[in-house]
């Protein structure tokens, strides 16, 4: 029996990964902070340790001898710059303390969840050899996540064996607080607008069987973007809307209107040190394009890139639905 050990499994991505471990018959054992809800992974029957990112010496405590795999899938992915400094011990002092602390106990091989973000913007497709430009601090989190990469890429030059993943938009069940959020605004009739936007998703269950191929197929070092339906906001909200029965948006906002909003409303934010529904960071995000190739991690991992949109959006739907948090249509 495998022994994998997984950072984030509570969240949306890891639960989604846990579950195939589980049903893989691996052994798992999942770290948590003492303020989270731990009761679906009990159900689960993972093992459960208290840890921290930030503190090494509760790492070391935390992550058991002998471990085969350690996913690192936690992330802070906030889009608001209240939230800067948090991110930046999460994503970078936390990957690189992982890294250090994987490399001294001779984990078997780490499994990074990276991001496309560690890429940043570009016109044309994002492959594994594209320019990873997230260099601008304004763009928090594209900028950490490059900086957590590079922090582990220094343990595998001192002996660590490790591999990236680079996920698009990832969509799908166990989702409440990423694309999830569409289903609330477009339901409450909260929706500010439709961005002009255009982007690759991929299917949670397709990204969570690509971190566990990965554990044999991938190669030290290398990363693997995992990409998948390329559509735009307008279809994308779209079809969610169809899924709640409400009216169809037709036509998209211009960029500079969502630009506008976003401003004004963290210019607010400033006053109600409170997180605002658009920030300029996701006004960035949802007006330009993030659309990447998963020819790679096909090829190299198997990673099934087909799932349709329209599957995704059904799946995060009707579980939104069984827990409660929507209201059947």
């Amino acid at each position: 029996m495998k022994h994998a050990f997984v950072t984030g499994a509570s969240g949306f991505l890891g639960t989604n990964l846990v579950e195939q471990l589980c049903a893989d018959g691996w052994q798992v054992t999942a770290m948590h902070r003492h303020t989270t809800d731990t009761r679906r992974l009990r159900s689960m029957g993972v093992a459960l340790v208290e840890g921290y990112l930030e503190d090494p010496d509760s790492l070391r405590t935390a992550i058991p001898k002998n471990v085969d795999v350690l996913f690192h899938i936690a992330a802070n992915t906030s889009l608001w710059r209240g939230g800067n400094a948090q991110q930046w011990r999460d994503n970078v002092t936390g990957s690189a303390n992982i890294a250090r602390v994987a490399r001294e106990k001779n984990v078997g091989r780490l499994i990074v969840t990276s991001s496309i973000a560690a890429y940043g913007y570009h016109s044309e497709i994002i492959t594994e050899n594209s320019e990873k430009r997230a260099d601008n601090p304004h763009h928090h989190y594209l900028y950490t996540k490059k900086r957590g990469e590079l922090a582990v890429q220094r343990e595998i030059a001192l002996g660590l064996d490790a591999v990236f993943l680079n996920p698009c938009a990832i969509v799908g069940k166990y989702d409440t607080h990423n694309w999830a959020q569409t289903f609330f605004l477009i339901d409450q009739g909260q929706l500010p607008g439709v961005p002009p936007g255009y982007g690759s998703f991929c299917h949670a269950g397709a990204v969570a069987r690509a971190h566990i191929d990965a554990v044999e197929k991938g190669r030290c070092g290398e990363n693997y973007i995992l990409a998948g339906t390329d559509a735009s906001f307008l279809e994308f909200f779209g079809k969610i809307a169809e899924l709640r029965h409400k009216p169809v948006p037709k036509r998209t906002s211009p960029a500079f209107v969502i630009h506008s909003v976003a401003w004004c409303s963290d210019l607010w934010s400033r006053v109600s040190r409170r997180e605002p529904v658009i920030t300029p960071q996701k006004a960035t995000l949802v007006t330009g394009q993030v659309v990447a190739s998963s020819a790679k991690a096909e090829r190299e991992l198997d990673y099934q890139s087909g799932v349709a949109l329209e599957t995704m959006l059904c799946e995060c739907h009707d579980w939104l639905v069984q827990q409660k948090l929507l209201e059947p249509k």
